[in-house]
């Protein structure tokens, strides 16, 4: 049976069931549980340690208002975190490069920095559509470029997300592909090959924690606007 390329992209399924929603779900069982004991072992720590470096990370920029978003944010962080790392594992399923998880992640955290803006501070987020100084010839032009790129926020969120690691999916299977089907014939092309993709595979770990970073710096940076 000869299978495509986009074939990995495919929700898998079992009895007709589909094992997105579990593969959602697993990174929650990494993450340590409360325990009544006074010293955790080193595990918990570091994982605990991690926590508190990404939420100092994504604060910084907030101010004390927007403190509150620091567990809705650092949760999503480090959910996608793991989704997109465990991804990387042979024989998984990334559910970050379904547009439509991606979507259903960024338009809501989206639509909730915009209405906290529109109700704590309706003049000054309304004033974002239109910059100061505009020529009055130019003001409903403006305000539509600015209402476009203000309703396009989300869905660049989720396409850039998408994007990222699909490309990255793809590479490492076109290149994983090439060095098996080159070994017999040619090893040391294939040697060669193996090289690139043992260093293309670090690189898709970086842009893994990268875009994870990037998608809830984008929406820290957004509600920053609107408090």
């Amino acid at each position: 049976m000869n299978l495509s390329f986009f074939d990995q992209f495919s929700s898998p399924s079992f009895l007709g069931i589909p094992l997105i929603l579990i593969s959602m779900t697993f990174p929650a069982l990494l993450l340590p549980s409360l325990d009544n004991r006074w010293i955790t072992n080193r595990l918990s720590t570091l994982q605990l340690w991690f926590i508190n470096l990404i939420t100092k990370q994504l604060m910084m920029p907030l101010d004390k208002k927007g403190h509150k978003w620091a567990l809705i944010l650092t949760s999503l962080m480090v959910f996608l975190l793991l989704i997109n790392l465990l991804g990387l594992l042979p024989y998984t399923f990334t559910p970050t490069t379904q547009l439509s998880m991606n979507l259903a992640l960024a338009f809501p955290l989206w639509l909730a920095t915009l209405l906290t803006g529109l109700r704590n501070q309706p003049s000054a987020s309304l004033g974002h559509l239109l910059p100061e100084g505009t020529p009055t010839p130019l003001i409903p032009a403006l305000i539509l470029i600015e209402t476009t790129s203000l309703l396009i926020r989300p869905l660049a969120l989720g396409v850039r997300l998408t994007a990222n690691l699909t490309a990255g999916h793809l590479l490492i299977q076109l290149i994983s592909t090439a060095t098996t089907a080159l070994f017999s014939t040619m090893p040391v092309v294939s040697l060669l090959t193996f090289l690139v993709l043992f260093l293309l595979t670090i690189l898709e770990v970086a842009v893994a924690m990268i875009q994870a970073y990037v998608f809830v710096l984008l929406l820290s940076l957004y509600l920053q606007e609107n408090i």
